[in-house]
């Protein structure tokens, strides 16, 4: 069976919306986008590249899937993302949609009926990981319904105070373990969590 991992750019308070810019996403009056700009560098540009150096296929929420498809498809031959440009155009890409017929990226395709229950057919077909990125509402269903299989996350040293979260109040309890940590010289974690089943509780013994 295949894994499905959701890769994120946080907020130390867990927000991940509008990462890129002040046009990606700027419901509910969020006015601060493009909060990791000033922390781009070689090292988060090489743990995007480890992240789709195997064979993937994307799960989009609608809303990123329109972000992505007004920009992939039109990144330059001679741009530095236009390795990724190529990977992302080819790939197949699921999309979460109410708009299937709107579909116009090549190799896209509209989940059909639940959501839980589709992305599990997914999984269940194996073949290549799915990889999520971005996605807020579609992530916190993901993570509700316990499908999440790894979390990528680079957390990024700023508080937001608002916006859209990457956790809700309805996400599953779960453990997860730390596989992989390094930090930038701007102080970006990057960090890659992997599922590690139901959550351990205990009890402190009282002294004495």
């Amino acid at each position: 069976m295949r894994k499905l991992i959701v890769a994120e750019h946080l907020s130390l308070d867990g927000v991940i919306q509008s990462p890129g810019g002040p046009k990606e996403d700027p419901g509910g009056d969020f006015r601060i986008g493009g909060w990791i700009v000033p922390y781009a560098d070689d090292a988060i540009g090489q743990e995007l590249q480890d992240l789709f150096s195997q064979s993937f296929e994307l799960l989009l929420g609608r809303h990123t899937y329109d972000i992505f498809a007004a920009y992939w498809p039109r990144v330059p031959v001679d741009s530095g993302s236009r390795a990724i440009a190529d990977l992302f155009n080819g790939v197949p890409k699921h999309v979460a949609t109410h708009r299937p017929d709107t579909l116009d990226w090549q190799n896209s395709h509209a989940l059909e009926g639940d959501l839980a229950d589709a992305i599990r057919a997914l999984k269940q077909q194996g073949g290549a990981n799915l990889v999520t990125w971005g996605s807020a509402d579609m992530v916190r269903q993901l993570l509700a319904a316990g499908l999440v299989d790894e979390l990528r996350l680079m957390i990024y040293p700023v508080v937001l105070g608002r916006g859209k979260r990457l956790f809700g109040s309805n996400a599953r309890p779960s453990a997860f373990t730390l596989v992989h940590s390094t930090s930038t010289p701007d102080g970006v974690l990057l960090t890659r969590y992997a599922h590690g089943g139901e959550v351990r509780t205990g009890e402190f013994e009282e002294a004495g």
